[in-house]
């Protein structure tokens, strides 16, 4: 089983990326995106349950970033908006076989599966 992040990049403030998530071999209960910027701690970002519309996001992204899956592919994607040079940092995708209540879904240790990362740069 594999979780295949990309999309990263170099970006303008204001400017906006999407990043994809291919899970290999099976779909996940729950899937999630964390990111974690030198020197800091791995932080959450956004979250949601492969069934039904459950999605939780960081306030730090709120109205910003959007999380959503394409069933055809069984890929998750973080479409991020607005974005602000705080939001520079290596980009994880996570994924745990369990649709996780609401209020585990920010948790890291919540999850058995994590992505390579991908790094998101915005800066002028």
């Amino acid at each position: 089983v594999q979780l295949q992040a990309s999309g990263g990049g170099l970006v303008q403030p204001g400017g906006s990326l999407r990043l994809s998530c291919a899970a290999s071999g099976r779909t996940f209960g729950t899937y999630a995106w964390f990111r974690q910027a030198p020197g800091k701690e791995r932080e959450f970002v956004a979250a949601f349950r492969w069934s039904g519309s459950t999605k939780t996001y960081a306030d730090s992204v709120k109205g910003r970033f959007t999380i959503s899956r394409d069933y055809g592919s069984n890929a998750a994607f973080l479409q991020m908006n607005s974005l602000k040079p705080e939001d520079t940092a290596f980009y994880y995708c996570a994924a745990t076989s369990r649709s996780l209540i609401l209020s585990s879904m920010a948790h890291k240790n919540a999850y058995d599966y994590w992505g390579q990362g991908t790094q998101v740069t915005v800066s002028s």
